[in-house]
């Protein structure tokens, strides 16, 4: 079987209105189906920005998300990364490019980070296609992919594409087509958390690299601006 992502591209921006459009944008290609409710209605705008990441003036809330870990345990995303530098993303294991990728590039330069610090950050990784991504599936994946620390979460779909959406991510089902292949529609956006305010305050897109986590990263787990 062969399996195929639709990811988007999210690009810095430099006002409230071009970021809402922007995200509206990756909604409608990653989230699909012209669903009103999967748009997102808060007011946010983000801060000029010439690196990977975008700082957002309006940070997202956590999202109210309760999911199973690798090894079945309830996790309940607020309560366990409370006051920690947090990083979110979705997606899936059959990826074969962006989602691999991404992680990868977060493992690389989290091992870059002094131990302290490693020990700090929380990197955490839902699965978009639950079905398929089991508690086990995820932990063997993400200790190949990136690193045997980072938490991986599944669950039921609805409260996984409930959860996206409280972050202005678009993700839709996985649907098999006619030819056996598989397609995932998600959205490609890390979202970083403050350990200060617990707010999803900086946003990146799938085009930022291995050295740009690495620059940013001492910083997020501060609670500063990168």
């Amino acid at each position: 079987m062969r399996t195929k992502t639709v990811t988007s591209r999210t690009k810095t921006v430099a006002s409230a209105a071009a970021l809402v459009a922007a995200l509206a944008l990756t909604l409608t290609a990653c989230g699909g189906g012209g669903d009103d409710s999967a748009k997102p209605v808060a007011d946010i705008s983000a801060q000029p920005k010439t690196q990977a990441a975008t700082v957002l003036d309006t940070p997202f809330k956590k999202p109210n998300l309760v999911l199973k870990d690798t090894k079945g345990k309830s996790y309940d995303f607020r309560e366990a990364t409370k006051g920690k530098p947090t990083l979110i993303y979705f997606g899936y294991t059959n990826c074969p490019d962006v989602c691999p990728t991404t992680i990868s590039n977060i493992a690389i330069a989290r091992k870059s980070l002094p131990k302290t610090d490693q020990d700090k950050l929380q990197v955490v990784f839902v699965t978009t296609d639950p079905e398929r991504d089991t508690s086990a599936e995820l932990g063997k994946w993400l200790a190949s992919a990136g690193d045997a620390s980072f938490v991986g979460l599944t669950g039921d779909f609805p409260t996984i594409q409930a959860g996206a959406r409280q972050l202005g991510i678009g993700i839709d089902a996985p649907k098999k087509e006619k030819d056996g292949t598989v397609v995932s529609m998600h959205g490609a956006q890390v979202i970083a958390f403050s350990p200060k305010t617990d707010g999803g305050y900086v946003l990146y897109g799938e085009d930022a690299s291995s050295d740009d986590y690495a620059k940013d990263l001492p910083k997020l787990i501060r609670g500063e601006n990168p």
